[in-house]
């Protein structure tokens, strides 16, 4: 008797039950637990089947990492300004817990893959866009640097956000509220600055 995962599989969906697979095994149990072995099993196909796919371990990260960008640059492109930037970069984070840490370690992955590249290029884009229409005094003289300010402060907080190190500071609070908070304290707009 065929299962539905394999009728699935013939009908050509094998990769993204294999990236779904992958993806419940990293947010549960980290990248460093991923076999292409287990994913098929999970995916009820031949153990060589995914390799069809993704060749082998380091090509099923690159897809994860290649995703990851893609939906984060969707993710970041239709905020408004550079705050709620960071806020859709903390909700990307806390919904799709597996694509960024795969996406943020690139020893993962190949890093010259040119779906990750494109992806990871619109990401940047939309991340420099959101400092570049700062206004110079809520930036400073250096793009680069309040670029990576903000990056610094929507990564740092995700992740401590992710690894349950702000439990005791949260106090309740929505993390998206919290973080827009955190952002004004950082970037102040020019009004306020001369005031």
């Amino acid at each position: 008797m065929t299962s539905e995962r394999e009728r699935t599989y013939h009908h050509g969906d094998l990769r993204r039950a294999i990236l779904t697979a992958a993806l419940d095994v990293i947010t549960t149990e980290g990248p460093a637990a991923l076999s292409l072995r287990d994913l098929a099993r999970r995916a009820g196909v031949s153990h060589a089947a995914p390799a069809h796919h993704f060749k082998d371990r380091t090509g099923l990260l690159t897809a994860v990492a290649a995703e990851g960008y893609a939906l984060f640059a969707d993710a970041l492109t239709g905020a408004p300004d550079l705050r709620e930037r960071g806020v859709a970069y903390v909700r990307f984070a806390a919904t799709h817990p597996a694509h960024f840490q795969v996406m943020f370690q690139p020893d993962l992955y190949r890093t010259d893959d040119p779906d990750l590249l494109a992806a990871r290029a619109r990401a940047t884009d939309a991340l420099r866009a959101g400092v570049s229409d700062l206004p110079p005094a809520g930036r400073g003289e250096d793009d680069r640097l309040a670029g990576v300010a903000a990056w610094s402060l929507a990564h740092g907080f995700a992740t401590l956000l992710l690894t349950g190190n702000l439990s005791d500071a949260m106090e309740g609070r929505d993390p998206e509220e919290a973080f827009r908070a955190l952002a004004g304290m950082v970037f102040v707009p020019e009004k306020r600055r001369d005031a």
